[in-house]
């Protein structure tokens, strides 16, 4: 089967997760991925300390379909390697700070002059120019700086950062949207160009609602000020409802739980009054939902076509049926034993994402990738004796 990346090569020197849930996209569509490690300790997701035996979890989660090559870049040999890379590169991945690529003699300005085709992309903390630029990225600093963590908080409260990365997760997904938006426009022009996002800047966007009402109006829009949204505890767990998409919701949801119409209240006559009494709404509603249990108000809910779902623990999404039936948890077999991970959010009919390759072993293809560039096996073992690649 043709994939739709097929022929695209990419070299990937990114590490954690923002850049190796980019590369790993790509290459689940195709694309011919070399993922760049240092020689002695790789990508620094190899060793996050959990406990279990074997590769980390956390590094085969971000790196399928990619080729392992490992070297020490910083030896002259090593560098060679990595211009006769660059010149057949499509693209080159990045998430260091902006500086750091360049001191090494692989920023953009170099590497475009030996590659005018090539697609340069990197992410970072904050972008490559501006006051920030210089300064290190992490997850929960994109969560904080961008607002999203306030935005998260309860009215007057301290904030909420999400215990998941979605500032890497976002961030590296718009970084494959920059990296196949390069590819296309090169297509048109033959010329490469350097694409990139930020943490920061990820997080910015995926307020647009809240931050363009802000812009316009000086006032905070917040959906989780909305009663009538969000979870609420039962009596053996939590349910998810949301009034969307009908004209009486309040109306609507009392008729379930069993309480008078609470629209006919002056507190909660109108959303806005509803919002400014939230918590007075919340409490009844949340006194209401107690009293049955979460299956229970589930077929109820869904009965009238109330918006509902459970609130599930990861473990319990993970056995959903849909879920399955998406195709999210997929297997595939890795040096070490068997594996399941999450499978692609993104569906194609005709060329849909393959598991081609397990994510590789530190330095696993070292030479067959030597070899695809024309070194001959006496050269390879003397640039392993030398300490140039693994």
């Amino acid at each position: 089967m043709t994939l739709p990346l097929d022929g695209v090569r990419v070299l990937d020197f990114t590490q954690v997760e923002m850049g190796p849930v980019c590369t790993q996209t790509l290459g689940d569509f195709g694309a011919d991925v070399i993922k760049v490690e240092r020689a002695d300790v790789g990508d620094i997701a190899r060793g996050k300390p959990i406990p279990v035996e074997g590769e980390n979890p956390i590094f085969l989660s971000l790196n399928r379909n990619k080729r392992g090559l490992a070297l020490d870049i910083k030896q002259v040999a090593a560098k060679a390697i990595i211009y006769q890379l660059v010149d057949r590169a499509d693209v080159l991945v990045h998430n260091f700070r902006p500086d750091v690529m360049t001191k090494l003699g692989l920023g953009y300005e170099e590497l475009r002059h030996r590659n005018p085709r090539l697609i340069y992309a990197h992410g970072s903390g904050f972008g490559p120019t501006g006051p920030y630029r210089h300064k290190g990225g992490q997850d929960v600093l994109g969560q904080a700086m961008s607002g999203m963590m306030m935005t998260n908080a309860p009215r007057g409260g301290a904030p909420v950062k999400a215990n998941n990365p979605i500032s890497d997760f976002t961030a590296g997904m718009l970084l494959v949207q920059a990296i196949l938006l390069g590819l296309l426009a090169r297509e048109k022009t033959g010329r490469g160009q350097e694409v990139y996002t930020s943490l920061l800047d990820g997080m910015i966007a995926s307020q647009l609602q809240e931050a363009t009402y802000w812009l316009n109006t000086g006032r905070e829009f917040n959906w989780g000020h909305f009663p009538l949204g969000g979870p609420y505890p039962t009596s053996d767990g939590y349910i998810a409802m949301i009034g969307a998409f009908r004209p009486y919701p309040l109306r609507d949801l009392c008729s379930v739980l069993g309480l008078e119409d609470l629209s006919e209240d002056p507190r909660f006559s109108t959303t806005e009054r509803s919002i400014e009494h939230g918590q007075e709404l919340k409490a009844l509603i949340g006194e209401a939902f107690r009293k049955q249990t979460s299956a229970e108000w589930l077929r109820l809910l869904e009965e009238i076509d109330f918006l509902c779902s459970p609130v599930y623990t990861l473990a319990e999404a993970l056995e959903d049926p849909q879920v399955r039936h998406n195709q999210m948890v997929v297997e595939f077999d890795h040096p070490q034993g068997r594996v399941r991970a999450v499978g692609s959010p993104v569906k194609l009919s005709e060329t849909p994402a393959t598991v081609r390759h397990p994510p590789p072993l530190l330095g696993e293809h070292n030479d067959e990738i030597l070899a695809e560039l024309g070194y001959p096996p006496e050269q390879i073992v003397d640039l392993r004796a030398a300490g140039v690649i693994r």
